[in-house]
């Protein structure tokens, strides 16, 4: 079955300029050295972001927040002493974890681009979603290859990917962490085993519940229009993902 090639995407796919605080930066990243300590007691990492937009924005503020910082010239004033802005390059040798968080369009050609080096990483944690805003062609694309998470690894071959916070809208996310009582459930879905220990690790940190649902195979349902989209228990996700099996 063949794919369709996405190397007719315009410019302006690749470099996705965001609706928010990030409005002036396209694809911005930024390579931090993480300075706290895991909650377990690991060493720390170095975190880099790939993308710009609301969800990498509230995202890389939690992070910042936590000691892994993270993007945007915005974020190193409101985020605290972590966050130091760069280019996709910086954050891409600097990091030991990269947060994707592009417009889906843009994944292959960051394969392209940095696939050998992102294969390198512990973690790749997939932001990204393939939705009606990505384009027809886009969409078909990941149908064919199985969904997103099949479909970034095969874009980023070789590299550890666990998909994340894909469906949590992002003005919620400042809300939602640490939230009193039961945390909120954040599903996720890889194949890699260390790959998905140090996302529960950073998900944990930010005040969130990871809850893996199984291998990326899975990463279809991590999307939103979903099942899983939105706002859950880790119960909740625990007992919708059992029906999507």
């Amino acid at each position: 079955m063949s794919t369709p090639r996405l190397s007719d995407l315009r410019r302006r796919d690749f470099l996705h300029f965001a609706g928010s605080t990030a409005a002036l930066l396209a694809l911005a990243a930024l390579p931090v050295a993480a300075l706290a300590q895991s909650q377990g007691g690991g060493a720390p990492l170095k975190i880099g972001t790939i993308g710009a937009g609301r969800e990498g924005g509230s995202l890389g503020t939690l992070f910042a927040k936590a000691g892994h910082p993270e993007q945007l010239k915005e974020l190193v004033d409101s985020a605290g002493p972590n966050p130091k802005a760069g280019t996709v390059a910086d954050a891409v040798a600097f990091a030991d974890v990269v947060l994707l968080v592009v417009p889906y369009g843009a994944v292959e050609q960051i394969g392209k681009d940095y696939g050998p080096a992102l294969a390198k990483k512990a973690l790749v944690m997939d932001v990204s979603n393939p939705t009606a805003r990505s384009g027809e062609e886009v969409v078909k694309m990941a149908e064919q290859l199985g969904g997103a998470g099949l479909a970034t690894a095969k874009l980023l071959p070789g590299a550890h990917i666990v998909r994340a916070f894909n469906a949590i809208g992002a003005t919620q996310l400042p809300q939602l962490a640490h939230r009193q009582g039961e945390p909120v459930g954040v599903p996720i879905a890889g194949d890699d085993k260390d790959a998905l220990a140090i996302a529960e690790r950073l998900i944990k940190e930010i005040g969130f519940e990871p809850v893996a649902v199984g291998g990326l195979a899975m990463g279809k349902y991590l999307n939103v229009g979903t099942p899983l989209a939105g706002v859950h228990t880790p119960d909740e996700i625990r007992k919708i993902a059992a029906t999507l099996k």
